[in-house]
């Protein structure tokens, strides 16, 4: 009761630590706190564990699941009464399920090739809206991690211009617009280890500004529980938290 009481590990706890330590690591690289969004990763809590979180002032959630979103969107708007949080999907996405991802998310992070940018684009334009999306980078060369293959983009021209050559095509694409890069790095206990990932795709999006001056490629995806903060340090302005927020239960 005491625990509780104090807030020491409740969503509403969490989230003041989570947001305190976001604005720390931000403020000693001279940002603004506010140029990073949290993003409250649902894929292990149910509605009424997302609208806890809204309650505490929480707005943007992901999923990972086209399907588990279909059904958990709706049951947490209806416990909302109407209002909306603002969904993004996170994980990898198949081609068949791009209706589903049109039709209750309001953000892509995962788009990791030119054919699901079209599909997506064709499903959003059939539904009125143009719908934000991110590139899935792996810069890491991490085997079991998706995204474009961007190991070594930096000193390989070929693994660069590869990349490149989809960006005029996926631009041009009428259903969605893009608007920065997500990775995912590796799974580590030092996350120091792990900076050159990030900073890595802090780098090719200062690439992309050069070649592609006509998109603003304001979003950088990158960083979750356990490396957050390197993230934010390297210039995220989207991370993205499930244990950190909805662990509630002292391991």
């Amino acid at each position: 009761m005491i625990l509780k009481e104090l807030g020491a590990m409740t969503i509403r706890g969490n989230l003041e630590r989570v947001r305190a330590r976001m604005a720390e690591a931000a403020l000693r690289r001279g940002r603004d706190p506010a140029e990073v969004r949290l993003v409250a990763v649902t894929k292990t809590c149910g509605p009424e564990a997302v609208v806890e979180a809204w309650e505490c002032g929480q707005r943007d959630f992901g999923e990972n699941r086209p399907e588990v979103g279909a059904e958990k969107i709706p049951q947490v708007e209806a416990l909302l009464r109407g209002e909306r949080p603002t969904w993004h999907m996170i994980g990898t996405v198949q081609r068949r399920k791009t209706g589903l991802v049109v039709a209750h998310f309001d953000w892509v992070h995962s788009v990791d090739r030119l054919a699901l940018a079209e599909r997506l684009s064709r499903d959003a334009v059939a539904a009125g809206r143009v719908l934000p999306v991110l590139l899935e980078c792996n810069v890491s060369g991490e085997a079991s991690k998706a995204g474009y293959a961007l190991h070594g983009w930096e000193s390989d021209a070929d693994v660069r211009e590869r990349f490149f050559a989809e960006m005029p095509a996926l631009l041009a694409l009428p259903g969605v617009r893009v608007e920065g890069l997500m990775t995912m790095a590796p799974l580590v206990e030092d996350p120091e280890t792990i900076r050159p990932v990030f900073a890595s795709l802090r780098r090719l999006r200062e690439a992309l500004r050069e070649r592609f001056p006509q998109q603003p490629w304001a979003q950088l995806s990158m960083g979750m529980t356990d490396d957050f903060e390197v993230a934010i340090e390297e210039g995220a302005t989207l991370v993205r938290l499930g244990r950190a927020i909805f662990q509630t239960e002292q391991i």
